[in-house]
């Protein structure tokens, strides 16, 4: 398995214990079927390389203006680049002093991911922790995660996969599933026409992939934890919570975790050159109420689902 599709990475982050059990390493990779109204990580939407823009690290030297061949930059810009002439040649990330200009996505090996993660295992191995790969989506690249997984499992870390569940079942139960320990898979939107204005794709390959992955975890052989985000107005209205806890309900979820919304993730468009969607008011824009929380946690608990949040 050496000629599969390369797989971009936007990050590796070394010291986390929010993506699941204990200290974790966690492998960001670009690019996503979905596109995800709400999407707290928009630098992974898209498959190929993005350049970032920080505004508050800028000092204004104008290095990047000068090394730029097709005159993208300027200061009158108010998002800094032109991103209808950019190139990315990324010439002006490689002069910046301060990082403010920068390349989200590169290429990395199986080796370097592994060898990069495997410097934590003794974090791993005293907090029952492990590498989760996360995204975007790692099921985009079936034969490289499938390569990257194998790896882990041989060096006895324990797997986690993050997935929106939008691949082909066959393929992921040959691939992916004989490696991984733990799986994260969202259920967003119950209804198909509302999960396709909001997330850009019908859901029912999603549904209907987590309805045999969770009679196939019921052998015990990898853990199955589905998550549903809470996203004001969207996500979090009575007849989508109603209608997902049911459909938990019936297919025996007894947890899941439910992914307030977090409104940090709006002040990365403007480092991606995209123009934010919501005025001030707007109820996205705000973290999401503890009130609302406790009541959406005890619909759940009312179908005996047990709701933690993450």
């Amino acid at each position: 398995m050496t000629n599969f599709k390369q797989a971009l990475i936007t990050n590796i982050e070394g010291n986390s214990q929010a993506d699941g059990p204990g200290i974790r390493s966690v492998v960001f990779f670009k690019g996503c079927p979905l596109n995800c109204f709400w999407c707290h990580n928009p630098e992974s939407k898209k498959i190929e390389p993005e350049l970032w823009w920080d505004r508050e690290k800028c000092i204004g030297c104008g290095e990047c203006i000068k090394v730029c061949p097709e005159r993208a930059i300027s200061q009158d810009n108010p998002f800094f680049i032109n991103r209808n002439i950019c190139k990315l040649c990324f010439k002006c990330a490689e002069i910046c002093p301060f990082i403010a200009l920068r390349r989200v996505g590169k290429k990395m090996s199986i080796d370097e991911i592994v060898q990069q993660v495997i410097r934590y295992k003794p974090f791993f191995d005293t907090s029952g922790g492990g590498v989760t790969l996360s995204g975007g989506e790692p099921t985009l690249f079936m034969e490289f995660t499938s390569a990257l997984l194998k790896r882990f499992k041989e060096e006895k870390i324990h797997t986690l996969l993050e997935t929106a569940g939008l691949f082909d079942l066959k393929q992921f139960k040959l691939l992916i599933l004989p490696y991984v320990d733990m799986m994260f898979f969202d259920i967003k939107l119950f209804d198909a026409s509302l999960h396709e204005h909001y997330c850009g794709v019908e859901n029912n390959r999603i549904l209907h992939n987590f309805i045999l992955l969770k009679k196939e975890a019921l052998s015990g052989n990898f853990d199955l934890l589905p998550r549903t985000p809470l996203i004001p107005g969207i996500t979090d209205t009575k007849k989508n919570i109603q209608a997902i806890a049911n459909f938990y309900n019936k297919h025996r979820v007894k947890k899941i975790t439910l992914l307030p919304n977090n409104p940090v993730w709006i002040n990365k468009l403007e480092k991606l050159g995209q123009k934010e969607k919501f005025d001030n008011n707007d109820r996205i824009r705000k973290f999401y109420d503890k009130e609302k929380e406790k009541k959406i946690k005890d619909l759940f608990y009312e179908k005996g689902i047990e709701a933690i949040f993450g």
